[in-house]
């Protein structure tokens, strides 16, 4: 009886829960995960954690390699306005070759894209960028 009264009660109280929330963040996540997969790691690297050693460097072509983006290069000094643009426009301007994903990726593409980037830096990372941007 006693497990009877647990499982209804659990029952009752699981439809308490909106799991909409929790769904809507694993389908973004998921969403973030497969636009990084697709577009980026061909040059940022499976893991965000870059292709080359010293990407500060420019190279023979004088152009820059593409930076890590896994908290441990430059990416999280910016606003997400500033990360948003260069996904956007591309990184010509700045040196490199990163072409514009303006008209490749749709808004929600973009923002899961900048939340998986969010992902893939350590905590004390994210922490500084919150603390700067949020």
């Amino acid at each position: 009886m006693k497990f009877l009264i647990i499982f209804v009660t659990t029952l009752l109280l699981t439809g308490c829960f909106d799991s909409s929330d929790l769904q809507s963040k694993t389908d973004t996540a998921q969403l973030g995960k497969v636009t990084f997969e697709e577009n980026c790691v061909q040059c940022h690297g499976k893991q965000g954690e870059g292709l080359t050693q010293d990407w500060k460097k420019r190279q023979a072509n004088g152009m820059f390699p593409a930076p890590p983006v896994n908290g441990s290069a430059h990416a999280w000094h910016h606003s997400p306005e500033s990360l948003m643009n260069t996904i956007n426009h591309g990184g010509a301007k700045l040196g490199g070759w990163m072409p514009a994903f303006k008209d490749q990726l749709d808004g929600a593409e973009k923002q899961a894209l900048l939340d998986y980037i969010y992902s893939l830096w350590p905590k004390d990372i994210q922490q500084k960028y919150d603390s700067r941007f949020k």
